[in-house]
């Protein structure tokens, strides 16, 4: 019997709907035929069944390059992660568990999406605009031909053409804009947390095609707000009208498992929190558990009956109202004590913990008192002692973005549009404010700096060098004003970059399925081995900041990373696998359950033997072995 193989970076198979019908086929089994074809009928019954509402009316947002945008969205990366040895084992950095990561920012987020996935609590990104001025091309290295776009996207051969034609043309119109920002923005939706908010900057340049965009990748219903931030004190006077503000437009994973607080922390809003049954969470107020529906209009969904589980009865909301949830998530309020039930009527209610409101008001749509573009670059100069960056957003705004997003002292933050550092700059500042743990994952770009600029004069040849400079000053910063008081704050982060695949890699995936191996592993030596590891280790879904374990076997060394053993180099002969079974006998904290062999450095034979090896041992513990050869 053979052991399965696995092709990390074949996308052969990959289209532009392949991820969201691999979704469905895992989901809804019943809704396609023993040739694989689509039921739409079967669909229909299980939406009716729901009692969902069909809409009657649609529209959608199309551009030349959406298809385009769509295979990007579902093809795996073709680049390894590497660490920066040298710098993640400085002290201030060996344990933190932050992240800056330089590269494009499309490779890192598809990297990121088995370990990160549902694991951002909020996503803060400042894209490029698309001024005309800002220096955004549409820029793509894939090397498509226009009849394997046709085949992969499922278009015309003539759209094809045209897509391919605008994608190595550096255009900057508003297809290619959308075709960037896609991708991205779809990948980012599968990170966030279900009760996660992604807060998007855009001027209006972008700001209407973005709003469209939002609504297809997040759903119209999940739309927060545009706020409206005042990024000037006084207007410009170089136009007819002075433009002095910038959108942020809010977004939330699933608009119903946010929790917003609308009153401002004091004695008077205290003093109406009790605890008369002895919640272990604390004192509460009974609030309302029914609403208008979104925008005033009544959600179908949120029409049900709502039973009480200790008498049976049931409830509907009041007549032209909804509940504040659809059913599955009142079902999970129940059960974890936040619904309950009024003694007298029995009608439910919602019980809101005082520990879950949060000091201060919450956000108006307009920001006028939360930094201005001056302020921003003051901040800049200070650390710097020179301006290395245009148009740096102000830490007030972010540190506000993070709070109102309803991020706790222990949330994970991703900025995949870094810049000059100030999400990460702002994380910071905040856990030394509140002494707090909050997390960043900051991912940039190595974009060169203009030779004439004051930032390259000054030695920073790319923008992810501002970035990580920025952050460095940071935290040092921060360490001299709060002296002694944080004594263990992570104000370290470690660094990982995206790099090629190695010269040949890709080329033997068709001949493999052959039972042929063509690229030498030996060619490979321990810094690139151990990029493959870091690589697998993200794609098993173990995160970036968690040390794999060597493991010696006899002379042989493997690494453990979670319940996977990998097995990346030549030479594993019986006297490793004696010394295996051996430790898998004798060790109570070794229990892998995988075991990855590096495909390239184990010739067939050692393969056969080392599963007719596993076929025919029955370990101590019992542990049931996959053994998988990966390419």
């Amino acid at each position: 019997m053979m052991i399965p193989k696995e092709h990390l970076y074949d996308n052969a198979k990959t289209t532009s709907n392949s991820g969201q019908i691999e979704l469905l086929k895992k989901h809804f089994p019943s809704c396609f035929d023993k040739n694989g074809a689509f039921i739409p009928h079967k669909m229909s019954e299980v939406v009716g069944q729901s009692a969902l509402e069909l809409s009657k009316e649609s529209y959608s947002l199309n551009w030349l390059g959406k298809s385009y945008a769509r295979l990007l969205a579902n093809e795996t990366p073709f680049t390894l992660l590497r660490e920066d040895k040298k710098h993640n084992q400085k002290e201030a950095n060996q344990n933190s568990e932050n992240l800056l990561i330089k590269g494009d920012n499309l490779e890192v987020l598809k990297h990121l999406k088995n370990a990160y996935s549902e694991s951002i609590k909020m996503i803060y990104i400042d894209p490029p605009y698309n001024t005309g001025g800002d220096g955004f091309v549409y820029n793509d290295d894939r090397k498509f031909t226009p009849e394997q776009l046709m085949r992969l996207a499922g278009i015309e051969l003539d759209e094809a053409k045209r897509i391919l034609e605008f994608t190595r043309s550096k255009a900057n119109s508003h297809s290619a804009w959308l075709t960037f920002m896609y991708p991205r923005l779809y990948i980012a939706r599968e990170l966030l947390k279900d009760d996660g908010v992604i807060f998007i900057s855009i001027d209006d340049n972008e700001q209407a095609q973005l709003k469209l965009l939002c609504d297809e990748v997040f759903g119209e219903e999940n739309f927060v707000e545009s706020l409206i931030w005042k990024r000037r004190a006084t207007p410009p006077n170089d136009r007819v009208i002075g433009r002095n503000h910038e959108y942020i437009l809010v977004y939330a994973k699933n608009i119903y498992n946010i929790f917003l607080s609308l009153q401002p922390r004091g004695e008077k809003l205290n003093s109406r929190f009790s605890n008369p049954n002895n919640d272990e969470k604390g004192a509460w107020v009974a609030s309302d558990l029914s609403a208008n529906g979104k925008g005033g209009r009544i959600t179908e969904s949120c029409i049900f009956e709502i039973v009480n589980p200790q008498t049976g009865e049931k409830y509907l909301p009041p007549k032209n109202k909804c509940w504040l949830y659809n059913e599955e998530k009142i079902k999970s309020l129940i059960l974890e004590g936040r619904i309950s039930f009024r003694e007298r009527t029995g009608t439910p209610f919602l019980k809101r913990y005082l520990n879950e409101v949060r000091e201060g008001s919450t956000l108006a749509t307009i920001l006028e008192n939360y930094g201005f573009s001056q302020d921003s670059a003051k901040e800049i100069k200070e650390l710097f002692d020179n301006d290395v960056f245009d148009f740096p957003k102000p830490l007030k705004l972010l540190k506000t973005l993070i709070l109102s997003g309803l991020t706790t002292s222990n949330d994970l933050i991703l900025d995949f549009f870094a810049g000059s550092g100030t999400t990460a700059h702002a994380v910071m500042d905040l856990n030394a404010q509140d002494n707090g743990n909050r997390k960043f994952i900051c991912v940039q770009l190595p974009e060169l700096t203009d030779p004439k600029s004051e930032a390259h004069k000054a030695g920073y040849t790319t923008i992810f060098d501002i970035t990580k400079a920025r952050i460095e000053k940071a935290s040092e910063k921060i360490k001299k004003e709060t002296s002694l008081l944080h004594q263990n704050m992570d104000l370290g982060f470690k660094i990982f970059e995206t790099m090629p695949l190695f010269e040949g890699y890709l080329d033997d995936m068709e001949e493999l399925s052959k039972e042929q191996t063509l690229f030498d592993g030996t060619l490979l030596n321990d810094e690139a081995l151990e990029a493959l590891l870091v690589t697998w280790k993200v794609y098993d879904g173990q995160s970036l900041t968690t040390p794999l374990q060597r493991v010696s076997l006899s002379a042989y060394a493997a690494y453990l990373g979670g319940k996977n053993l990998y097995l990346m180099h030549k030479g594993f002969d019986m006297e490793a696998l004696k010394a295996f079974i051996a430790k898998l006998d004798s060790d109570k904290d070794f229990n892998p359950s995988k075991i990855v062999l590096f495909g390239y450095n184990f010739e067939s034979k050692t393969q056969r033997e080392l599963k007719e090896a596993m076929s025919v041992y029955t370990n101590k513990k019992a542990i049931e072995l996959d053994i998988v050869v990966r390419y």
